[in-house]
């Protein structure tokens, strides 16, 4: 059993390892192998990829993200050889936390390992068009004036530095403001669409416009004012997949999550 870096090289080998319903994990995987802040592994056996996984490291904060074993390979523990192996990777960077949303399949591999349960992301999913009565003039395209407020409203709400992320999308995002207050943003080209707002009004106007275009969302189950609003509208939650953590706690906000970026980034 030998762990490499994966290469751009290994990509026409990876989709006989991807799961059923795991659509993003292409793209995903393919940024991955050409960002210079991820780093993408390979598990082979006899010549033949076993498993991937990827550390992403936000600064002093990492992810694990697709830890993924061929179906040949299952039951013979490279899912934790991976894990194992990423983990220290992180820690020699000097990394004290890591973060992961497990699957079903995985979340007793990472228990074992260390990993310790923060909340749970709900999926909820519908179907459009949906009337949702989206109408709201506090809702205004970005501007580099609310720049400094989207950045300090992340950080609080992630615990995390994510702005080399969100910056390359800012542009194409939009802002809820009352009197210049950015009270949320939505930022639509960065995964699953990102919304963070610290008020239900802000909230829930940001959701209603992603809706006109997207059929799901996926957020913290701490976030009541998302739970009752997808209640209310008869969409329904289809899964749920666990936060986890190695290491140190960090001060992060659940309840301002309206959307997540993606499994890969929280």
């Amino acid at each position: 059993m030998e762990v490499q870096p994966l290469i751009h090289n290994d990509i026409p080998l990876i989709p006989d390892l991807i799961p059923p319903g795991w659509d993003t994990a292409m793209p995903a995987i393919q940024f991955y192998i050409t960002s210079d802040f991820c780093f993408p592994i390979k598990v082979s056996i006899d010549h033949k990829i076993a498993g991937t996984g990827t550390a992403i490291i936000h600064h002093d904060v990492a992810w694990l993200a697709h830890i993924i074993v061929h179906p040949d390979f299952r039951n013979q523990g490279i899912g934790r050889r991976i894990t194992q192996y990423l983990v220290e990777f992180v820690h020699g960077m000097g990394l004290e936390t890591i973060y992961l949303l497990a699957t079903e399949l995985g979340e007793p591999v990472y228990s074992k390992l260390g990993f310790e349960p923060e909340t749970e992301y709900l999926f909820f999913k519908g179907e459009l068009p949906v009337d949702l009565g989206f109408n709201d003039e506090c809702i205004v395209p970005y501007d580099s004036a609310y720049k400094e407020q989207i950045s300090s409203l992340d950080g609080y709400a992630s615990g995390e530095d994510r702005m080399f992320h969100l910056g390359q999308h800012l542009s194409m995002g939009l802002v809820y403001q009352q009197d210049n207050i950015v009270e949320g943003y939505y930022l639509p080209t960065l995964g699953d669409g990102l919304i963070i707002a610290t008020t239900s009004a802000a909230g829930q106007a940001l959701m209603r416009f992603r809706l006109t275009t997207k059929d799901f969302s996926v957020f913290p189950m701490d976030n009541i004012h998302a739970v009752t609003f997808f209640q209310q509208h008869s969409f329904a939650e289809i899964r749920r997949q666990k936060r986890m953590r190695l290491g140190t706690k960090r001060d992060w906000q659940p309840e301002y999550i309206y959307n997540r970026i993606g499994g890969n980034l929280g």
